[in-house]
């Protein structure tokens, strides 16, 4: 129960920092087990050698110990990190991830020496080898059941993911001084109750204060799926996750236009033919909703039309309505996932947005084939389907992989790049549709003095930075979605570049 809970959690404290990409977890998973492997081994000749109660419950009263202490050694070596990430110091990060790493090999290697050491204590009788062996492990799975669950689906959202680490160090403690009293002596379980005091004053020291130390921070928690961080700068709020990587949601009190990857959303509905009345928007549904950008955008400039807002995690919708102003009646939002979500509605819409991500990837679910098909399903007979991508200037791999795949259901997909970021958006139209309908529709709002400038000016963006239609790339589908692949050669290919300089 203890090492799946220190495994998961482990990939909670550093996906706080290094984000959650299938990179950070093969690497966790992989050292983890690498870590288990030589606890097997040395706990089987160990056992061996040594056949005593009292060897093997201070043997778990140690890895307990460290568990919890790894965790609370690794705090400021991961603040150090997270202000190392905020200013792309490579160096830095890749030794603070390998420190944090090699933190867990000695808690992990001696956990992984307790089964062996089970096993050889519990067998009095080999004719009943089989029976023994059998019950122990499914004792094992039973605990390693409890202690992937317990941790995500209560701890860490209640407490965090040091206090996490802290709760299930501090509940194997007690089992090894138990067991050590039983076997032992109480006089002998005695003696090592120094070594969960210890442990509770490094907590006192190291576990308080906030997790990270960014500039402007007002808030910060941990929720069943993400690392939350709301900053305040110059009167204006910013959502972070993980990582922090990316700027999820922007909220200032008297400003809407904040030139990034949401205003663009806007101007999908007008690629349809010239004239297109803003009337004909009734109903919008945003997949990704965050703190609710967007959704605030759209109320503005097409008046309080009914928007269903799909979040996955409740935590940020809650941080949503407190810090980012997503308070606005026609505005429901929903926790859930965005393509359950739109499976189960009944409602057909004008505009779906995708704006998923989880800085740099997008959930594989969300970019496939078939996901696309019930897009349009939920589309109405002008509706218009608008995506946020992720790129770099030299490798658009993943924007020409959603373009071709969006372009295999929807007539007409069309492509722009936001400014000054690594971001694009890819508009994909029921109808066939064109940029000329984009500027004829464009010349005709201007004119109308009731048009919000929002509006407009996310039209001259997209007309200013229109790219062309890719017709080659990699057709995505639930079957075969490399997602991950696909960005990982990017993101690799990004920081072996001078792209790096830029983005500082």
């Amino acid at each position: 129960m203890t090492t799946l809970a220190v495994e998961l959690t482990a990939s909670r404290l550093l996906g706080n920092v290094f984000g959650t990409s299938n990179l950070v977890w093969a690497s966790i998973i992989g050292l983890i087990l690498i870590y288990l492997t030589v606890g097997y081994f040395i706990g089987g000749r160990w056992a061996d050698r040594s056949p005593r109660f009292s060897t093997f419950y201070l043997i778990i009263l140690w890895g307990a110990f460290t568990a919890g202490a790894a965790a609370l050694v690794a705090r400021p070596v991961l603040r150090a990190a997270a202000d190392a990430f905020d200013q792309l110091e490579l160096a830095v990060l890749a030794g603070s991830f390998v420190s944090v790493l090699v933190l867990f090999i000695i808690p992990i290697t001696l956990l992984g020496t307790v089964s062996p050491f089970a096993i050889r204590l519990a067998m009095s009788d080999k004719q009943h080898a089989g029976r023994v062996s059998g019950r122990l492990y499914a004792i094992s799975t039973l605990g390693s059941f409890i202690g992937t669950f317990l941790p995500v689906l209560v701890f860490i959202p209640l407490v965090g993911s040091t206090f996490t680490f802290l709760i299930f160090s501090g509940f194997l403690m007690a089992v090894a001084l138990i067991g050590l009293g039983l076997s032992s002596g109480w006089r002998a379980a005695l003696g090592w109750l120094w070594l969960p005091f210890l442990l509770a004053l490094l907590a006192a020291i190291w576990a308080g204060g906030a997790f990270k130390a960014s500039t402007g921070q007002i808030y910060e928690s941990e929720s069943a799926y993400n690392y939350i961080q709301v900053l305040e700068l110059n009167g204006t709020h910013y959502l972070r996750l993980n990582e922090g990587q990316g700027v999820h949601s922007v909220y200032k009190p008297d400003e809407l236009d904040f030139r990034g990857t949401w205003e663009q959303f806007l101007a999908a509905p007008f690629f349809n033919a010239a004239r297109f009345d803003i009337e004909n928007i009734e109903r919008i549904a945003i997949i990704g909703l965050a703190g609710g950008t967007s959704a605030r955008q759209a109320t503005a400039a097409f008046g309080a039309i009914p928007i269903d807002g799909y979040e996955l995690d409740p935590k940020i919708i809650n941080v949503g309505r407190e810090y980012f102003g997503m308070t606005m009646p026609n505005l429901k939002a929903i926790a859930q996932d965005g393509r359950w979500g739109l499976e189960h509605s009944d409602q057909l819409y004008d505009l779906i947005e995708i704006d998923a991500y989880r800085p740099p990837y997008i959930p594989p679910h969300l970019t496939t084939l078939e996901f696309f098909e019930l897009c349009r399903q939920r589309l109405t007979a002008n509706g218009v389907l608008a995506m946020n991508v992720g790129r770099t200037q030299e490798d658009r791999s993943l924007v020409d992989a959603l373009a071709v795949t969006l372009g295999q259901v929807f007539p007409s997909v069309h492509v722009m790049d936001v400014p000054n970021s690594f971001n694009s958006i890819v508009y994909a139209t029921m109808q066939p549709t064109s940029f000329e309908n984009l500027q004829a529709n464009y010349d005709w709002l201007r004119a109308d003095p009731d048009i919000h400038p929002l509006l407009l000016a996310s039209i001259e963006r997209t007309l200013a930075n229109r790219r062309e239609t890719p017709t080659d790339g990699i057709l995505l589908t639930d079957e075969r979605s490399p997602v991950e692949w696909i960005v990982n050669k990017m993101v690799l290919n990004f920081l072996g570049s001078e792209g790096v300089e830029e983005l500082q």
